[in-house]
C-alpha cells in the first residue's frame, strides 16, 4: 500500500504552530485547512487530465482538466469537517459526504451514529478526511462503510498519524492510500498521539 508523509520546510513550520497549546482557535482552525489543500495536492498526483483547447490572449494552446465529478470528499465528523474547506480549494466541485463517528472513551473504540453518502459514490475516489490517525479504529471503521457502498478506490488524508494506527489500516485495508502530513511517535494510554496535538476536533472548534 502507499503511505506518504509530507516533507517539506512549511509543513513542519505549521505544524510546529498547530502542537502549541496557545495557538488560538482561529489559527488552529486555519492551519489545519492549509495543510489539508497541500495533503489533497499530493494525493491527486495520479489524477487523469483530459485536454482541450485554450484560446489566450496571444494564440490557441492546450489546456489540461480533471473531471471534478470523480471526486468525493468525506470527512468523518466532527474534527475532519475541519478539513473540508482546504480541500475544496483543490477540487470546487466535488461533492461531499459524511461519516459521523465517536469513540468510547473505555474500550477507544468508533461507535458510527451517521452514514449520508453522494449518489454513485461507487463511481468516484473517495478522499476520507480526520486530522488525527490515532488508533485506527474511526479510520478502519469508515473505510468499512464506504466498501460496503462498493468504493473502490479510496486515500486517507490526516494530518498526524501513529504507528499503531497506519498499521491498522494496512492490515485491514491494505489498498488504501495513507497521505499524512507527520508521523508522530506513539500513543499514550490513553488512546491520544504523542506528542501530538491534543483533541483536533476540540481545538478547531473551542470546545475545549
Amino acid at each position: 500500500m502507499k503511505e506518504i508523509i509530507l516533507n517539506h520546510p512549511m509543513v513542519s513550520h505549521k505544524i510546529s504552530i498547530l502542537r502549541n497549546k496557545d495557538t488560538s482557535t482561529k489559527e488552529f482552525r486555519e492551519l489545519i485547512s492549509e495543510l489539508a489543500t497541500i495533503l489533497c495536492l499530493e494525493a491527486l498526483r495520479d489524477a487523469k487530465l483530459e485536454s482541450f483547447k485554450v484560446k489566450t490572449p496571444i494564440d490557441e494552446t492546450e489546456g489540461f482538466k480533471i473531471n471534478e465529478n470523480n471526486y468525493a470528499f468525506v470527512p468523518i465528523l466532527r474534527a475532519g469537517m475541519g478539513m473540508v474547506d482546504g480541500v475544496l480549494t483543490v477540487i470546487p466541485n466535488a461533492k461531499i459526504g459524511h461519516i459521523g463517528l465517536y469513540r468510547n472513551e473505555s474500550t477507544l473504540e468508533p461507535v458510527e451514529y451517521y452514514c449520508k453518502l453522494p449518489n454513485k459514490i461507487e463511481e468516484k475516489t473517495v478522499i476520507l478526511l480526520d486530522p488525527m490517525l490515532a488508533t485506527g479504529g474511526s479510520a478502519v471503521n469508515a473505510i468499512t462503510q464506504l466498501k460496503k457502498r462498493e468504493v473502490k478506490k479510496i486515500k486517507f488524508l490526516a494530518i498526524l498519524g501513529a504507528p499503531e494506527g497506519i498499521k491498522k489500516i494496512k492490515e485491514m485495508h491494505p489498498d488504501v492510500e495513507i497521505y499524512l502530513a507527520c508521523k508522530d511517535e506513539k500513543l499514550n494510554e490513553s488512546g491520544y498521539i504523542v506528542p501530538g496535538l491534543g483533541d483536533a476536533g476540540d481545538r478547531i472548534y473551542g470546545t475545549k
